[in-house]
């Protein structure tokens, strides 16, 4: 079959650079949609994007459809007449047109194939309807009636070409042709494209560069070009290569110089400055990491947690080190000026030294008065309805930090200075202009006020991190405020029931859950969370928010991303549940300590075989255990459940010390002379218990895989010579009392029940 390439182009005003990759793919899938239900299948498709037009590519496109056979099935011929007639008029055929087949009414209808012309003819009007801009508008005349057409910007031209041929069709008044427009400086008048084959190039020879990952190459390379001609080196910001080439159709990167004097501004301001209101790069002297990245710092500014728009944020971990900016930018024109662009690179610089002006006045201003003071502001900001201020949030932080002792005992000074000033730089001049420098300006301010440095980066560093790839903070202090930063925020939600419900999450509670998580494991501390969450709830109650201590939903919480950070790391989600499932352990560097040594313990020999064992011992535990409370139900007498803990064990009396002991272990009093396999396992027992008691008290959690590695052989063979469910009614009650005790041995290191496979 003939094939043929297919270009469509739509033509309008400024596609804002941050709407057109959506617009990319959405054009190609509604393309897609269209020619499947009209049973074509193009090769490959191309989209392209610049500010002015959508243009798509469809190569080896068939030039007809094919013809198609459709078949219903009908009632059968013995049916009554009655049926027959209602499948009549639903295929509007005759019954000599029906085809008779093993007793059943068949209508077989033949659908001649359309022209692909034709089929594209219908598709575009119905594209460009249901294209989904995230905003649209409508214009001219025919704008007052609500279903008028909706573009981005007016829609200005369409072409629409199959081969060499038009494919007439028109929307909105607008009829699809052969012309186009080329730059809107560069060049004047329509431009005849020919087809496919040769829209690329005639675009290319009018200025415009319709393939917007070429535009993206030269802002990217020329931009560094410029940099590394004036002895500089650019500071690499892939968005931004991505929105100018977004905002040109020929750009031209170019390097231009501000006032030195604007060097006194902190870097990141300027970089936010020029990165944020004009789209320009930065440079620094010489080889040095960038200041800020693809995101922004994260923001607090309501008292809410930061948004997780902040979470790819990076910044510098030592204010001042080793990065030198210059005074220089490199802005990215839309045409080749015929002075080299040094008017271009003039008004630029005069647009840009106006923004710094104003940053530089904010940061002298701030300067005035001190991070105290400006603390006193933040009674006016609400954290959250149900929570309080960031005032009473702050006083939280302070009185929070005091339950750190032990390894961070010696920060706990420091970060309880830091801790009064916090969040003092969200009622600052610079941060209310740019959100996504607080806690960086809290650091510049307590610098500028020269606060130790410990409480510089306590200031500087307690959003850390904002993200899984985001560096830990360097000080214990700083450690210390980022901590509490991040527990006060979950319990306070999680006490006032606010938690994440499926995907949503709008207090961010889950990345500050992996920030705890993180901060916790990397940094080796050792913190009985639960009891931290309890304070923290304390000190919400104190200053009258009502709330129960939300511990145990938080550390379920945590499970869940501890189990979600750690299978990245190739830890077994079933394994945490194991050890998380014994109950009172909130110490993640002891938990992370046991799963990992459980997870190299049941990848051997030895623990598959016990780990089977226990399953086997569990579920005949599990069956008596069942019986005997059905049995009780009855109203029968019956010994307390195995695996249980026994009534009499809270007995004072002497007198009862021995029966309780005998319940406990059942073996140690037999009535009867034991098999070998099963004194073997009870010898073993009595050996592995104390050695794996021993072995986690000390932490030593290999070891205490050793010892249960132990009982592998005695309770295969156990199990192999020895019957369970003797006649004998002593002797069954014996060896389900052994089993209940292996089944404890082993639950001093984890809930085997909870480990698959």
């Amino acid at each position: 079959m003939s094939t043929a390439d297919f270009l469509l182009e739509l033509r309008c005003e400024e596609i804002p650079a941050r709407m057109q990759a959506g617009a990319r793919a959405d054009l190609e899938k509604l393309f897609r949609k269209e020619l499947e239900a009209a049973g074509l299948k193009a090769g490959a498709i191309t989209v392209w994007s610049t500010p002015r037009r959508l243009a798509l590519i469809a190569r080896d496109l068939p030039l007809a459809t094919d013809a198609v056979s459709e078949e219903v099935k009908g009632p059968r011929t013995s049916a009554p007449e009655q049926a027959l007639e209602g499948f009549l008029r639903k295929t509007g055929l005759s019954k000599d047109q029906l085809t008779e087949r093993d007793g059943v009414w068949f209508a077989i209808t033949e659908k001649p194939g359309r022209a692909t012309e034709d089929v594209l003819a219908a598709a575009i009007p119905a594209i460009i309807r249901a294209f989904p801009w995230p905003k649209s508008q409508r214009w001219g005349a025919a704008s007052i009636a609500t279903d008028a057409l909706r573009w981005v910007r007016p829609l200005s031209g369409i072409v629409a070409i199959l081969g060499e041929d038009l494919v007439e069709c028109e929307v909105g008044g607008i009829r699809s042709g052969y012309a186009t427009a080329g730059h809107r400086f560069h060049h004047h008048g329509e431009i005849t494209i020919g087809g496919a084959h040769d829209y690329a190039d005639k675009l290319r020879a009018c200025h415009v560069i319709v393939d917007h990952a070429e535009r993206e190459g030269i802002v990217r390379e020329q931009a560094k070009a410029a940099a590394a001609a004036a002895g500089l080196v650019l500071v690499e910001d892939e968005g931004l290569v991505i929105e100018n080439a977004g905002l040109t159709e020929w750009p031209v990167p170019l390097l231009g110089r501000f006032d030195e004097a604007f060097l006194d501004v902190p870097p990141e301001v300027i970089q936010l400055t020029a990165r944020v209101n004009q789209k320009y790069f930065i440079c620094v002297e010489s080889s040095s990491p960038s200041l800020l990245g693809e995101g922004d710092r994260p923001q607090d500014g309501g008292g809410a947690p930061p948004s997780d728009a902040a979470a790819s944020a990076t910044s510098p971990s030592k204010l001042g080190e080793d990065r030198k900016l210059a005074n220089a930018f490199v802005c990215t024109a839309n045409i080749a000026a015929t002075d080299g662009g040094a008017a271009i690179v003039d008004g630029n610089r005069k647009v840009l030294a106006a923004r710094l002006s104003d940053a530089r006045f904010f940061w002298e201003q701030d300067k005035k008065k001190p991070l105290v003071e400006h603390a006193e502001k933040l009674g006016r900001i609400t954290f959250h309805e149900k929570l309080g201020t960031v005032a009473q949030r702050q006083d939280r932080f302070v009185a929070l930090v005091d339950a750190f002792q032990g390894q961070l005992a010696d920060a706990v000074p420091a970060a309880k200075q830091a801790a009064a000033i916090l969040k003092a730089d969200l009622v600052t001049e610079m941060v209310g202009e740019f959100p996504e420098l607080q806690g960086l300006m809290g650091g510049y301010y307590a610098r500028a006020e020269s606060l130790p440095d410990a409480v510089v980066a306590a200031v500087r560093d307690h959003y850390k991190p904002v993200g899984q790839a985001d560096a830990l903070p360097d000080e214990d202090a700083a450690v210390l405020t980022a901590l509490v930063d991040k527990v006060d925020a979950l319990v306070g939600f999680f006490g006032a029931d606010l938690k994440p419900t499926g995907s949503k999450d709008p207090f961010a509670l889950r990345r500050a859950a992996l920030g705890v998580i993180r901060l916790v494991t990397e940094k080796g501390l050792r913190l009985a969370l639960g009891q931290l969450f309890d304070a923290s709830a304390q000190l919400y109650r104190q200053q009258g928010v009502e709330m129960e201590s939300p511990s145990s939903d938080l550390l379920s919480f945590i499970a869940d991303r501890l189990k979600v950070q750690q299978r990245e790391a190739g830890v077994r989600h079933d394994l945490i549940d194991a050890v998380f499932a014994l109950g009172g352990e909130d110490d993640l560097v002891r938990l992370l300590a046991r799963v990992h040594a459980l997870q190299a313990f049941v990848g051997t020999e030895d623990g598959t075989n016990l780990l089977a064992g226990y399953k086997r011992a569990a579920n005949i535990l599990k069956k008596e255990e069942a019986n005997d409370q059905t049995a009780g139900a009855h109203g029968e007498g019956v010994v307390p459940p195995t695996g249980e803990e026994d009534p009499l064990v809270l007995v004072d009396d002497p007198a009862f010390k021995d029966i309780a002991a005998q319940f406990a272990h059942p073996e140690r009093t037999l009535s009867y002379q034991p098999e070998p396999a099963e004194a073997a396992l009870i010898a073993a027992l009595d050996a592995a218990e104390p050695q794996a008691s021993d072995a986690v008290a000390a932490e030593d959690f290999t070891a205490a895989m050793a010892a249960l590695a132990s009982l592998r052989a005695p309770i295969d063979a156990f199990f192999d010579q020895v019957t369970v469910n003797d006649a004998d009614a002593n002797k069954r009650a014996s060896r389900l009392g052994i089993l209940s005790r292996f089944r404890a041995a082993v639950h001093k290191v984890a809930d085997f029940s909870r480990i698959e496979g």
